[in-house]
């Protein structure tokens, strides 16, 4: 009976609790759900709840509002990339994704290499390359607009315009600069040496020279700002309506201007070898006017400087043997022996054939002395043409300096042709195929992928920092994205020659370019699509100021003596100091 009444107790107790309950009074518990403890309500003063006097709930709050807005402001990229809000796990995500846009970079160029190496130049060398070696930062730029809300990205966009002109920036500055102190060369009559570097660190006797496809590739750089001039005039204008329409027309204007340049990167090698056969001519006919200067027969020249035709008239029936009244190839081939034309790899009788090609109006293959007479006349003409500063035409001089001066374009057109260089033989064409797409596909799908975590790091170490994402794509970005091109233009620099040279530097000047269209009409299409505000004075300031600055120095000179290399780089710093007074001194931006 005991055990019974014992195994009854807690029942008991139980139904106990239950009636006194009855008589207990509570209140609703009201609003957002909440992770903290909510408090009973007894002795509101005391226990200092979070809900003051009234309220029907008290909460004890055991982090602030700004640690929960911190907390929520961090979202993974893709759902499963990590993130975080402290600037120490940042910079780590930056270093990570930064490398692998560095290794997505290489593998781009790898591939493109190969690629060439298969395909030869034209098309592939023109249109794709270039575009390719833009693809990185064209992924970056294009992320950082299209990230979340339009103020999301309008936040972000700066990342892309700081990548943008820290690219430009450090292409003509840092490698430009590092280029010409590992490429220097002796220089002799202005001309560097080939793999001659005896000088030392001589700031005037010791550079780079390049060719003259070079400087055309400077200016075309040059022409390339035109898009950043075009959407900058509102501001200049201190205009607010017609922001939004030119950001249209520089979109268009850049995208033209695309088109045209990698339109003439395709047939620039037709060209270069048309202007080489072009200098070619000049150079026998300029010879072949100084070689009939010292023939006995007379003067070639009046003391003006005009073809004496008594003397050419004498020339011809003297060179005429049977005496038909024609020239043929033969009886040219008696006047041009002694000519010397070991300089442009060509001999008499090639000698012959162009002169003939060029006197001969009627395309019969002789030369009667109407033809004769107006060909000499005809280069005599050219020869004055490209005189200055002669007063007696007649001693000839001026047929010297132009002889001279068509021997160093020859030169420096020689140079820089890429048609006499002998192309190795590929060993297995299909599996070097395989290997340069398999590297192309990586590398796109690594940029595309880690693009836009790598903005998402940007931006939130600007958040924790206080520093401006601006500075910081402008630093570190170009690190990533343009570090494979700068160590393969500083090592093609370093084999000291003016054809390495001359490559290097176009390369340069080629990514550039790219940049300045290809990158700037992404970033301009994001900006005209999404709506974004145009506000990037003192960033396109920068890149206009580098780009002349730069260009126009390298579009009228083939020589660049050591102390160059200061020039560049002091541009560097000047650019970040520039930004830096113009938007938070001045209040540009």
């Amino acid at each position: 009976m005991a055990n019974h009444h014992a195994s009854l107790l807690p029942l008991l107790l139980l139904l106990i609790l239950l009636c006194l309950g009855g008589s207990v009074h509570s209140r609703s518990l009201l609003g957002a759900r909440t992770p903290d403890p909510v408090s009973d309500g007894v002795d509101v003063r005391r226990r200092g709840g979070g809900g003051g006097p009234g309220s029907p709930y008290l909460q004890l709050l055991r982090s602030s509002p700004a640690d929960a807005e911190s907390a929520s402001s961090c979202e993974e990229t893709y759902g499963f990339l990590p993130c975080t809000a402290s600037w120490p796990g940042n910079l780590f995500l930056i270093v990570v994704y930064g490398s692998l846009m560095f290794l997505a970079a290489t593998y781009l160029s790898n591939g493109s290499e190969l690629l060439l190496e298969i395909l030869g130049p034209g098309i592939v060398g023109g249109l794709f390359l270039p575009m390719l070696g833009a693809l990185p930062d064209a992924m970056l730029i294009l992320v950082s607009g299209l990230s979340g809300s339009t103020e999301t990205a309008q936040s972000q966009v700066s990342v892309g315009m700081g990548l943008l002109a820290g690219s430009t920036v450090m292409l003509l500055t840092v490698i430009w600069g590092s280029c010409i102190i590992v490429g220097k060369c002796d220089l002799h009559n202005s001309v560097a040496m080939d793999k001659q570097d005896t000088k030392g660190f001589s700031l005037k006797g010791s550079g780079v020279s390049t060719d003259l496809w070079t400087k055309y590739a400077a200016r075309i750089m040059v022409f390339s700002v035109i898009p950043f001039i075009i959407v900058q005039l509102p501001q200049i204008l201190n205009s607010t309506s017609g922001r939004h329409l030119a950001v249209l027309i520089s979109l268009i204007v850049s995208l033209i201007l695309l088109i045209a340049y990698c339109i003439y990167q395709v047939v620039q090698p037709w060209i270069q070898r048309r202007r080489l056969a072009y200098v070619e001519d000049k150079h026998v006919f300029f010879g072949f006017l100084r070689h009939i200067r010292t023939h006995p027969l007379g003067r070639l020249l009046t003391d003006d400087g005009k073809l004496d035709k008594d003397f050419a008239e004498k020339l011809f029936t003297t060179l005429d043997e049977n005496g038909d009244g024609y020239l043929n190839a033969a009886e040219l081939k008696a006047l041009v022996v002694g000519m010397q034309f070991e300089e442009i790899d060509l001999n008499e009788d090639g000698a012959v054939d162009r002169i003939m090609k060029d006197f001969d109006s009627s395309n019969d293959c002789l030369l009667e002395l109407p033809e004769f007479l107006d060909g000499i006349s005809k280069w005599v003409s050219r020869a004055r043409s490209s005189a200055s500063g002669i007063k007696n035409f007649g001693t000839g001089k001026f047929l010297d300096d132009a002889h001279h001066q068509t021997t160093q374009e020859h030169a420096q057109l020689k140079s820089g042709d890429q048609t006499d260089e002998v192309t190795e033989g590929v060993g297995n064409p299909k599996l070097t195929t395989l290997k340069a797409v398999l590297l192309l596909v990586l590398g796109t799908i690594i940029a595309g992928a880690f693009a836009d975590p790598l903005v998402d790091a940007v931006d939130n170490f600007s958040d924790a920092t206080g520093i401006p994402t601006f500075f910081i794509s402008f630093i570190a970005l170009p690190l990533a994205t343009n570090s494979s091109e700068a160590v393969s233009a500083i090592i093609f620099a370093s084999r000291k020659k003016q054809r390495t040279a001359s490559l290097t530097f176009s390369e340069l000047y080629g990514a550039v370019t790219m940049n300045n269209l290809l990158c700037l009409s992404v970033f301009l299409a994001i900006v005209y699509i999404r709506g974004l505000t145009w506000d990037f004075s003192s960033e396109v300031l920068v890149i206009l100021i580098v780009c002349f600055v730069m260009g126009t120095f390298a579009s009228f000179r083939t020589t660049f003596p050591l102390w160059t290399f200061s020039l560049a780089l002091l541009l560097y710093p000047f650019s970040l100091a520039l930004v830096y007074v113009l938007d938070y001194i001045f209040g540009w931006s």
